[in-house]
């Protein structure tokens, strides 16, 4: 699928060709902090598949408990967050799905680092099902198709 994106005031622009059913939700403290909220939606996308149009980001270093260190793209005038990636010659960015002009189109279809959850958010609530086709995967119950999802993510709850 093609997306297309921009920060907040528009300096940074870029696009890039993601695959819907990669879009996760990651639950870890790092993207709480990193994000200001309970979670953060990403999309990753293979370097060969993304462009920056205009602007250029500007970078933070993040290290995580396991000494790994990830590249964090920001706008520098606005703040918003564009993606992460590896430090030196990164072979995929992942993409805020925030920032993406297609952001309803993908949902989340897993989420990650659940045992950092908030507890009361619905992700919390939801957060050992497996989105997808309403039933069942193996012995799993799945709750939510990914468009229930997307709405519980939209606090509707529909």
């Amino acid at each position: 699928m093609k997306v297309t994106g921009q920060c907040h005031c528009g300096k940074i622009t870029y696009e890039a060709e993601v695959e819907p059913a990669r879009v996760s939700a990651c639950h870890c403290t790092d993207c709480q902090r990193l994000s200001g909220s309970a979670f953060r939606v990403s999309v990753p996308a293979p370097k060969e598949a993304f462009r920056l149009l205009t602007g250029t980001p500007r970078i933070y270093v993040k290290t995580a408990e396991s000494g790994n260190k990830r590249a964090q793209a920001f706008c520098p005038d606005c703040g918003a967050p564009i993606y992460a990636s590896a430090i030196s010659d990164p072979q995929m960015y992942s993409l805020r799905v925030g920032c993406l002009d297609q952001r309803a189109q993908l949902p989340p279809v897993k989420q990650i680092w659940c045992r950092s959850s908030l507890e009361g958010t619905p992700m919390h609530r939801d957060k050992n099902v497996i989105v997808g086709r309403a039933g069942r995967v193996g012995n799993v119950e799945c709750r939510h198709t990914a468009t229930q999802f997307a709405a519980l993510l939209r606090g509707c709850g529909r």
